[in-house]
This record gives structure tokens, sequence and C-alpha cells, in this order.
């Protein structure tokens, strides 16, 4: 299987609208379709073998110019190898010499439909090309892209997909779109689906993979999140007012959105939404090293390096240690102990008893050291695998059981508990405060009216004694 992924270009694929090789610029058709100068033509000079008849015996072999074009420009990726640059071309019908000129400059004219179409031409560092088959492209031809990079390509499994740097990439690009997926929502899920719609065709107009709109969505979800905690980290926890906070809109955020976003982070239900955030990181014993790749790419790449498969305890020590070889943390040394201790006792005992299934013992030793699965997800498995699909009809075996289930769900049942108690004890805590400020308020204005009452009296105090002055007792 390795070796064929050299024999053979990965499924994902670069697409450019723009191309400079040899000093000539190209641009696709499309992308010159409001521009006053054109890039987008191709010219091909390729030796081909004429015959004057079917009878003719006596071939002769010419250069012949095809013109063509330029509607798509694709790399082929022959995994880090070589690269293979491709153009897509409408071509003219070039059997007539009907529509083709040469004006007096010398330069070459042409009015024809641009309808035929063939394969991909090859695009390398030699001017002639013998024929328009697919070779090695040259080490040294220049390739400069006039536009931002995307992704296209196709694979049945969710591994190759979730291995593209360049579909992650996108996803971010998408992400940090304040227009398509504004920030002022409080999570995903509140989230409209029109906008998540409108993120997911833009996505599929560049990518082809056969995967569900779910997982698509949920990594587009993540990266959303990402980003606000980013824009949060570095624009709202600085030491400064709310006044300020509200002022330092990150570049490129529209204003609206951001001071939605600081408020929330600033209300009471913001604040409680992030202590429970920092309480579950916190509950978290170890992480893992495998960074944006994942663990999929991380175990088809040790079983490309080392030839053997590569199983789940393996795949844990992988991502778990540092580039010096030592373990991420202590409680990761010890988790990994435990497992090694627990496989050596399985061998022990398979070294004796024949019915002992090895395929299962990894699976066996992380259900008793780390505990059963949880619902929707598979331990280094990463996105998108659930127990079903990884363990199929014995997924029974590493899920919790009746009474771990029943266990469980007091467990949410006692936590919605605490939350509704903390929830009423934050209620009557707003109610005495705005009844001790509206109690406040009144006593305010009491203690106004009675100033201003005094203020009446010594006014008309005042107005009469200065009438008796006006008018002294005869």
């Amino acid at each position: 299987m390795h070796l064929n992924n050299y024999a053979s270009p990965n499924r994902v694929v670069k697409r450019y609208s723009g191309f400079i090789i040899n000093g000539f610029r190209f641009r696709t058709k499309y992308r010159e379709r409001l521009r006053r100068t054109q890039n987008c033509g191709v010219v091909v000079n390729s030796l081909i073998t004429s015959y004057a008849s079917a009878r003719d015996s006596n071939p002769v072999e010419g250069n012949m110019e095809y013109y063509g074009l330029l509607t798509d420009i694709i790399e082929l990726d022959y995994y880090g190898k070589w690269k293979v640059v491709l153009f897509r071309c409408d071509w003219a019908d070039a059997n007539t010499a009907r529509g083709i000129k040469n004006d007096q400059f010398g330069f070459t004219m042409l009015n024809k439909f641009f309808t035929r179409k063939i394969q991909l031409m090859r695009v390398g560092k030699s001017k002639y090309l013998r024929d328009l088959s697919i070779v090695q492209n040259t080490t040294n031809s220049e390739e400069v892209s006039t536009e931002q990079q995307t992704v296209v390509g196709s694979s049945s499994v969710p591994e190759n997909f979730d291995k593209s740097v360049e579909f992650q990439s996108y996803l971010g690009i998408i992400a940090r779109n304040a227009n398509m997926l504004p920030i002022n929502y409080e999570s995903w899920h509140n989230m409209p689906d029109s906008n998540k719609n409108q993120a997911l065709s833009n996505i599929k107009e560049r990518f082809a993979f056969e995967v569900s709109d779910t997982y698509i969505k949920k990594a587009l979800g993540k990266k959303w999140r990402d980003h606000k905690s980013s824009l949060k980290k570095e624009y709202f926890k600085k030491p400064i007012s709310l006044e300020e906070k509200l002022q330092n809109v990150p570049p490129g955020m529209l204003r609206y959105q951001w001071e939605n976003a600081v408020r929330f982070w600033n209300s009471k239900k913001g604040e409680d939404r992030e202590r429970v955030g920092t309480s579950s990181r916190q509950k978290q014993k170890f992480t893992h090293t495998a960074g944006s790749r994942s663990f999929s790419c991380v175990a088809e790449a040790a079983e490309a390096s080392s030839g053997q498969k590569v199983g789940r305890l393996q795949l844990f020590d992988i991502t778990h240690r540092k580039k010096d070889g030592t373990l991420m943390t202590s409680e990761a040394a010890e988790i990994m102990e435990k497992l090694k201790d627990k496989k050596a006792e399985y061998e022990a005992t398979a070294s004796t008893d024949s019915s002992v299934n090895f395929e299962d013992i990894d699976n066996r030793i992380i259900n008793e050291v780390l505990g059963p699965e949880r619902y929707g997800r598979v331990r280094f498995q990463g996105s998108g695998v659930n127990p079903t699909q990884y363990f199929g009809s014995t997924s029974h075996q590493y899920m919790p059981s009746g009474s771990q289930s029943q266990a469980e769900v007091q467990r949410l049942k006692d936590q919605i508990v605490q939350i509704q108690a903390t929830t009423d004890e934050q209620i009557s805590q707003l109610r005495a405060e705005a009844a001790a400020r509206e109690a406040e308020a009144t006593t305010r204005e009491s203690e106004q009216n009675r100033k201003y009452n005094e203020l009446q009296l010594q006014l008309q105090s005042m107005m009469t004694m200065f009438q008796q002055f006006q008018n002294p007792p005869s």
C-alpha cells in the first residue's frame, strides 16, 4: 500500500488561478473575465507524425502548433518526491488553417471557437513537448502562485481527508470570516444553519471528498471555537477597562460583533461558562504531541517507516512523547507504565492460553486501564470515529455497562441539580441586589424631596423678610 503511494500522486492536489513559469505569466480564463490584459492563451509546439491519407506509407514528422485557452491549473504531489503542474485547456481546431493568421508584427491571431477539449497539458522546463503524456516535472522550474492556493481532490475515507494540511488551513480561513461565521453567537450550536450551510457550500466548491456534511461542520465548529478563544486571549484578557476592551477591535473584525462578544464574555453567564471550561481543562491529565496531524496520519507515517502495523498502545506512546523522547507529563508516564504492565500480563497468559485473541489485546488493555469508551468517540482515533465503526459488533464490550450507564446518568442529574441550585442562588442574589438598588433609589429620592422642601421654606422666609424690609411698619 505504501509503495503505491509513490507510484501514484496524492489524491489531494493544489489548484491555482495564476502561475509563473520560465518567466511567463499565465492566468485562467475565469480569473481574467473582467481584465483588460489577457494571459490565458496557451500555445504548444509539438512534434507529430502526419499522414497524407489512410494509404500513405511515408509519414512525415513535423512541428505542429496547438492554441488553447487556459481553464484550470493543478499541481500533483508525488508525496514529496516530485511535483507535476498540469494545465487544463480548451483547444482550437488545428486541423484547418481557417481563422488563423499572422499580423504584420509576426504575432499569431486566432478567430476560432475553443470547443475541443483534451486532457491536461504538462508544464515543464522545455518549451517543446514531444507529446502530452505526464512525466516527471523538472526540479528547477519557476513556480509562483498569483492567488491563494486551494485544494481539490477526492477520497473515499476520512483519514486522507483529515491529513490534508491544506484542508485544515482553509477551514481556519472560513472560520475567521466574520461575515460568514460571526463570533457574536454564544456557541457553535447557536450559529444559524444558514451560516453553516453557506460555509459548507463554499468548502465543497473547493474540495471533493466523500465524507459527511456533519463531519465537515464539526471540524469547522472546532476551528471557529479556536478562533474565538484566540481573540479572547489576545484582545479581551488584557488588564484594561471594559470601555477600552470594546474599543480594542481586532483587525478584520466587525465592530458590532466584537462588542456583542465582549459584553457576553464580561457577563455573569460568560464568566460561568469560562469557569466550567477551565475546570474541564484542568481535569485533562495529559495532552498529545501530534499537533495538527490526525492520529491516523501519525499511525500511517509510523507504519511507512517501520513497515509494521501500529497498534493503539504504540500510537499512545508515539503521540505522548516530546522531541527528546520523554513522556509529556508524569500522569502520562504513569498510565504508560500501567499499559505496559497489563500488556505483559496478557502476553504471559497468551503464551499458555491459545484462546486469547492477540488482535484484541490492545483494546482490552486500554479498556481496563483507562475505563470504558465514551459514546461517540474512540480513544487515539481522532474525530469522526465512533465505537460502532471501530469495534463493530463487539463495541458493547468496550462501552459502559448498565450499572455504569446508570451511574453516569445519575452523575449528570446531580450536576443538573447543582447547576439549577447555583442558578437559583444567582437569581435570588440578583433580585436582592435589585431590591437594594430600588430601596437605595427610594431613599435618595426621599432625601432629595426633603432638601427641596427645606429650600422652598428658606426661599419663602427670605421673601417674607424682603417684603418686610421694603414696607417697614409706620
